[in-house]
């Protein structure tokens, strides 16, 4: 089976520093390497609510490259720094982003990311086909 990389333009600097793919497509499945809510400058923002939203927008971002929706995720984890003290934030943002029926979920806590000052990284698995709405 082939294996497709999902590169959208604004992704194409960490793919070339960094050596990984934002997303790869196998078949139907679409996995996204984990997003970080950075800046269009690469600066974490100071606000949660921001930074987090900024993530949810670079999955978007990569499922858009791919040709699905955020309706297509299957499945996503997110390694959270300071777990219990923004997770309501987080989750008051993603619900700006996921509706029911929700997909899978396990979030975890962690000491660091790769981004110095980052709390929150979103991993996405996604199925082209899977949406329960039907617009993907």
């Amino acid at each position: 089976m082939s294996r497709d990389i999902i590169l959208p333009d604004s992704s194409r600097g960490a793919y070339d520093a960094f050596h990984f793919a934002p997303g790869v497509r196998v078949g139907d499945l679409v996995v996204l390497s984990g997003q970080i809510g950075t800046t269009a400058s690469g600066q974490i923002p100071k606000d949660a609510a921001e930074e987090f939203r900024n993530a949810w927008n670079a999955v978007g971002a990569v499922l858009n490259a791919a040709g699905l929706n955020f309706d297509a995720i299957v499945e996503y984890t997110t390694f959270h720094v300071g777990l219990r003290e923004h997770l309501a934030t987080f989750m008051k943002v993603r619900d700006e982003f996921i509706q029911e029926p929700w997909p899978a979920w396990t979030a975890i806590g962690v000491s660091e990311l790769a981004v110095p000052g980052a709390r929150v990284e979103i991993r996405v698995m996604a199925k082209r086909g899977a949406s329960l709405r039907g617009d993907t």
